[in-house]
C-alpha cells in the first residue's frame, strides 16, 4: 500500500510540475530589453520593417515587443501621440474594413471573442489608428492589419500600464 501511495504522489508531483512549467511558458513575456539610441525615454517607436515595437526606458535601453503591422498599402509612418486608453474596447469596423468585409456587425462588444482589439487599446490620430491586443495571436509578426499595430494581449497590458495620454509614438519603416 505504501508503494502505491508513493507512486501516486510522485505521479501527481510530476503532473503538477509539468502543468506549472506549461503555465509559466504560456504567460512568459515576449518582450526583452535591448539597446536603443536617439529617442527620448517614454517614447514608443514602431519599426514596421522589423515588426517590432520599442518602449524607450532611458537613453540607451528599450523594451522590445513583437507586433503585427499594416499589410502592403496600409502601413504608415510618422509621429503621433497616444490620445486614448481603453480596456476591452468595443470595436466598430471603419468604412474601409466594412467595404472589404460587409458581413461584419456594426459594433463588436468589448471582450467578445471575435473582437479584434483584444484586451486593451491605445488610440492615436483621432482614433484612426491604435496599438492594441488581438484575438488572433498567430498574426503577430506579420504584415496583417489596416494600419493598426497588433500586440499579444499580455504585451499590450504591460505597455498600457507604462504609457499615459500624450505619450509620443514614432512609426518608422
Amino acid at each position: 500500500m505504501t508503494l502505491v501511495l508513493k507512486r501516486t504522489a510522485l505521479f501527481i508531483v510530476i503532473v503538477l510540475g509539468v502543468a506549472l512549467l506549461a503555465a509559466v511558458a504560456a504567460h512568459a513575456a515576449t518582450r526583452d530589453i535591448v539597446p536603443i539610441a536617439g529617442f527620448r525615454p517614454g517614447t514608443i517607436v514602431v519599426k514596421t520593417s522589423e515588426r517590432r515595437l520599442y518602449y524607450v526606458l532611458d537613453g540607451s535601453r528599450a523594451l522590445r515587443f513583437p507586433v503585427g503591422v499594416g499589410r502592403t498599402g496600409k502601413t504608415w509612418t510618422g509621429e503621433a501621440r497616444i490620445e486614448g486608453k481603453f480596456v476591452k474596447p468595443a470595436w466598430a469596423p471603419p468604412q474601409e474594413i466594412r467595404h472589404d468585409h460587409p458581413d461584419l456587425p456594426q459594433v463588436i462588444a468589448g471582450g467578445a471573442a471575435n473582437n479584434p482589439m483584444g484586451e486593451a487599446a491605445l488610440t492615436m490620430r483621432g482614433g484612426e489608428y491604435a496599438i492594441h491586443g488581438t484575438n488572433r495571436p498567430q498574426s503577430i509578426g506579420g504584415f496583417v492589419s489596416y494600419g493598426c499595430i497588433r500586440m499579444y494581449n499580455s504585451d499590450i497590458r504591460e505597455l498600457y500600464s507604462l504609457v499615459d495620454i500624450g505619450t509620443p509614438v514614432i512609426v518608422e519603416r
